[in-house]
């Protein structure tokens, strides 16, 4: 699976542009199959022959942070298992994201 295709690509908002906005559009879902971990991206740039991304991670701990579409091709989870992206997933307000912790709203103030 292309875990960023073209049209996804043209149309996440750069690096930065949802800063200062309290409650970010999440563009796309990443996930892995055999474990709990997600990733929720509101942002993306090419950064270096790679792109990096802004998000949400849902993993170990939950927080904001960057990570790369290089990390998310070679990451597997416990049974060898690929990343994947969601395809069902539509674009919509992070506030209206269920996790795990429903920190949700607590986290998009800082």
């Amino acid at each position: 699976m292309e875990l960023l295709p073209e049209a996804l690509r043209t149309t996440l908002p750069p690096l930065y542009a949802q800063e200062k906005n309290k409650d970010p559009t999440v563009w796309i879902k990443f996930f892995t199959p055999d474990s709990s971990w997600t990733w929720y991206v509101t942002e993306g740039s090419e950064e270096e022959g790679d792109f990096l991304f802004f998000g949400y991670v849902v993993g170990l701990e939950e927080e904001w942070g960057y990570f790369a579409l290089s990390e998310l091709e070679q990451a597997r989870g416990p049974l060898d298992m690929p990343i994947e992206r969601d395809l069902y997933f539509t674009p919509r307000p992070f506030s209206t994201i269920r996790l795990p912790s429903s920190r949700n709203q607590a986290n998009t103030n800082s």
